[in-house]
């Protein structure tokens, strides 16, 4: 069994082509998409989070949204880039979006991928100590977040308060018991993803990963699992982690879907990002049991025990549900995971 979820990043464009031309459409339509997954019984709804561009940005009223006009489907984000973030500010926003839900947030977060400008956190009011880099202030910003979920009292209290506070060191408010145990990391090595283990994170991992050893993309990302795994069980937590892979993944059921996706085989691509050298994993799109057949053969979804679909939300609300019933109609139960 597998939780099965869509990710989607919120792209929006004036073009004619596009379903999603506006800001307003993609919030919108990504608040329609969402309960029309938990209609159709899939079970998380993850956002990617970019600025500066047409994409999905602040989270938070979104996820809110969602959790206010859905009941069962958990609701995430995959990822925030940490670099952006006052973690202090984040901690209320994340614990009244998970009020509102009931307890459905499952928050992505990760060092970030490259932007839309040069260092653009520098806009947001935030710069690396000295000595340090951008991605050491996303961990240090993390930590931060991490401390602060936990509920505990920090701040001193003002003697002559405007409201009657409750004894000892106050916390932040709201507080959202059991977030801090939702809290995902978006790893694309090993090394980050056994520091996400250590600090007690779920585990993050897409489509794109650090090419580490030159094997096939599955390959890495179910190693990069399985030491994940390893480095938990190291450091003695006392629950079970979860780890989601993404994959973009289309079953050919009708003229639409061979139309937009039925134009032969994909394979691994290699490239260079932010000075690494990447290995972007493959999309899967075939008739039914071939796709079967397909996703048999990675590895890293066999390790994974959640799945998020990446979805083309410019193509619309009731395509993208298509697609998402197409892979749990059709797909998951010849493979087990329903």
């Amino acid at each position: 069994m597998k939780k099965i979820g869509f990710l989607s990043f919120g792209h929006w464009s004036p073009s004619p082509q596009s379903q999603t031309r506006s800001a307003g459409d993609a919030l919108l339509q990504s608040i329609d998409l969402a309960v029309a997954a938990e209609e159709l019984g899939a079970d998380g709804a993850y956002f990617r989070v970019h600025h500066f561009a047409r994409q999905l940005a602040s989270p938070f009223p979104l996820l809110a949204a969602i959790g206010a006009k859905t009941s069962r489907i958990e609701i995430g984000t995959a990822v925030i880039d940490m670099r952006y973030e006052n973690p202090l500010y984040m901690a209320e926003d994340a614990g009244a979006a998970d009020l509102i839900s009931g307890g459905r947030l499952q928050l992505g977060i990760s060092r970030g991928s490259p932007e839309q400008v040069i260092d653009g956190w520098r806009y947001f009011g935030y710069v690396p100590e000295e000595g340090q880099s951008d991605a050491d202030m996303a961990r240090r910003h993390t930590e931060v977040l991490l401390n602060v979920l936990k509920g505990e009292g920090f701040a001193q209290p003002n003697p002559r308060p405007m409201f009657p506070n409750p004894p000892g060191l106050l916390r932040l408010e709201p507080h959202a018991e059991s977030l801090r145990e939702r809290i995902w990391w978006g790893s694309a090595s090993n090394a980050t993803a056994v520091w996400a283990a250590q600090r007690g994170m779920n585990l993050q991992s897409s489509t794109l990963k650090e090419d580490e050893t030159g094997e096939p993309f599955h390959v890495q990302q179910a190693k990069q699992i399985r030491r994940y795994r390893e480095a938990w069980k190291e450091v003695g937590h006392a629950r079970e982690p979860r780890v989601s892979v993404s994959r973009s993944i289309f079953a050919l059921v009708d003229d639409r879907d061979r139309a937009y996706f039925g134009h032969g085989k994909d394979s691994d691509q290699i490239g260079i990002i932010d000075n690494m050298r990447a290995i972007f994993g493959r999309s899967y799109a075939a008739e039914p049991d071939r796709l079967v057949e397909d996703l048999k053969a990675d590895e890293a979804i066999a390790e994974a025990d959640t799945l998020l679909l990446t979805v083309p939300n410019q193509l619309g609300v009731d395509y993208n549900a298509h697609v998402i019933e197409a892979i749990l109609k059709h797909v998951a139960p010849a493979l087990g995971w329903r």
